[in-house]
């Protein structure tokens, strides 16, 4: 009766969102396919380069912004030559021209299941381009050329050799980019790689051969090219765009709010990162301690938008003679929760579930201490959900009781609807009376329900966003809990649970409310075939338990009602 009918209000308000959030996605503006760039040449690009360089304005206090004019035009990316890296969890190329990434594949994360041997691409230059970019910028000193003191991104390097690999029994790999400019200033860019890990550590030694000081600051940013709608139909989609930390706060900075909103914060322990479905890439100080300044530009490429976020390191100072070093790290790999709470602040903030964080944080560590034990992503799932069951037995118990009298007294209550079908008010003093003689909470059956739709809903964000579970197979036909099931058995087996579960329930006095019961299960079975056969395995071994415990109590209730008969 009523908890079935808040039971359909609660579930149709949740199905009705994923379907306004899928149609807000499929209809909004599709951005025009970015061009290949032109290439320019060095000086050209040395010419427009400062562009898309951090700015020298002195930084706002954390918590504020600052208004800046947006560049009309970007000078072209990578016409360099490419370094390839290879370790055992990274395939990266490196641009000589300013030592960039320009390309990041995941040899262990495959793009699908059916293309497991391709792997996934985080950072290309492909249009639209999404790279990695670093460099020295040297201070204001009048009379002198920073650009032939500094290198920035634009900047020519050498490398020793086109190819370095991770060799066996090796924990890390040294790749050195060298620049000298034309005052005697020598810079080694090095890339540090480390088995087994997607961080990547990046360390400028300044070697002053000059006849006056050297100062200058590292500088840090990703370069992203304008980005389509993700999701689809009753599909959740997940955060694609910037992301900065404070040293306090995580916040999202989403690109068409970049340009209104440029970001220009001086902070302590802060990061800046790009985010996308199951991955991240990531610049992290090299110091917690010290103030960086975070900053974030939109910039043209090719009529384009390209947009910038990134942090520019406090200055340094080199005396002549003398030699220095500046250094950060990039993470560019998933979004594992325990490896990026380890390696920087504030980074597990990333794996990012909304308004459900308080539900779906608790539910992954289960799921991932289960998990643990078992070795299986579905087996989890079950044990989580026997677990879950098992905390709110008594509960339970006390609303299927509740809905056994309801069901027991259902022919008394048609009795009264009868009779006072004219006079709604005595109807309701009717029923308000039975239900205090014989000791029912009308509303009692809405509690497994209330309790079901966080955890429902907290589970399926889990699913969505947490890459431990991407690709993550169960038994038999269910290669991929995060992906519905590509037989549709889950759904039919949650469809005949539910048509089960409602067999149990008090009989609607109500005829249009009957079948609205009934075919209920059907509309279910239809939603569900599109969600995730993770959370769809959650539901169906909820119900299965539910069904049990409701069978047995209602069992009970009826043989205490034929005993108080004789």
């Amino acid at each position: 009766m009523e908890s079935q009918r808040s039971l359909l209000l609660i579930t149709l308000l949740f199905l009705g969102f994923l379907i306004w959030q899928a149609w807000q996605q499929d209809h909004a503006p599709k951005p025009v396919a970015a061009q290949a760039p032109h290439a320019d040449t060095a000086a050209t690009a040395g010419a427009k380069g400062s562009e898309d360089l951090p700015s020298a304005a002195t930084p706002q206090p954390a918590g504020s912004s600052a208004t800046a004019d947006t560049p009309t035009q970007s000078p072209a990316l990578e016409t360099g030559a490419r370094v390839h890296i290879v370790t055992d969890v990274l395939d990266v190329e490196i641009s000589t021209r300013g030592g960039d990434l320009i390309d990041v594949k995941l040899p262990t994360y495959p793009v699908s299941l059916e293309r497991k041997d391709e792997p996934f691409r985080l950072l290309h230059i492909d249009p639209p381009p999404y790279v990695a970019q670093s460099g020295l910028i040297h201070d204001r000193i009048e009379g002198v050329d920073g650009a032939l003191r500094a290198p920035t991104h634009y900047a020519d390097y050498v490398a020793e050799n086109t190819e370095y690999r991770l060799e066996e029994g090796e924990d890390t790999l040294v790749v050195p980019l060298v620049w000298v400019g034309k005052d005697g200033v020598r810079v080694t860019k090095t890339y540090t790689f480390t088995r087994g890990q997607f961080y990547i550590d990046v360390a400028y030694t300044v070697e002053n051969g000059s006849a006056s000081d050297w100062k200058g600051a590292a500088y840090m940013q990703l370069r992203h090219g304008p980005t389509k709608p993700q999701g689809g139909m009753f599909m959740a989609s997940s955060y694609n765009g910037a992301a900065y930390y404070d040293g306090e706060v995580y916040h999202k900075l989403p690109f068409d709010e970049m340009e209104e909103e440029p970001l220009n914060l001086a902070v302590k322990s802060g990061w800046v990162a790009i985010m996308q479905h199951y991955f991240i890439s990531a610049w992290l100080p090299q110091s917690i301690e010290s103030e960086n300044l975070l900053y974030s530009k939109v910039i043209r490429d090719g009529g384009l938008p390209a947009y910038l976020i990134g942090i520019r390191t406090p200055s340094l100072t080199i005396p002549p003679g003398q030699s220095g070093s500046l250094g950060s790290r990039v993470y560019v790999g998933p979004k594992l929760q325990k490896a990026l709470a380890k390696l920087y602040p504030g980074l597990e903030l990333t794996s990012d579930y909304g308004i459900f964080t308080v539900f779906a944080k608790p539910l992954f560590w289960m799921l991932d201490k289960i998990h643990a034990v078992v070795g299986n992503w579905g087996w989890a799932i079950i044990l989580l959900t026997v677990l879950i069951k098992a905390a709110f037995f008594k509960l339970s118990a006390t609303s299927y009781r509740s809905m056994a009298k309801m069901k027991n007294v259902a022919p008394k209550l048609q009795s009264i609807k009868e009779r006072y079908a004219d006079d709604k008010q005595r109807q309701q003093q009717a029923m308000m009376e039975l239900y205090k003689t014989e000791k029912i909470n009308p509303l009692g059956g809405c509690l497994p329900i209330l309790i079901q739709i966080p955890v429902f809903i907290a589970l399926y964000w889990v699913l969505q966003e947490s890459v431990e579970l991407r690709q993550a197979p169960w038994i038999l036909w269910i290669k991929d809990l995060s992906l519905p099931d590509p037989y549709f058995v889950l759904p039919l087996l949650m469809g005949v649970s539910m048509f089960l579960q409602n067999k149990l329930n008090p009989p609607q006095p109500d005829p249009m409310m009957q079948k609205v019961m009934m075919t209920m299960p059907i509309v279910f079975t239809f939603f569900f075939a599109f969600f995730p056969s993770g959370l769809v395995l959650y539901w169906v071994v909820n119900n299965i338990l539910s069904i049990a415990q409701q069978w047995y109590i209602t069992r009970q209730i009826e043989q205490e009602a034929e005993k108080a008969r004789t």
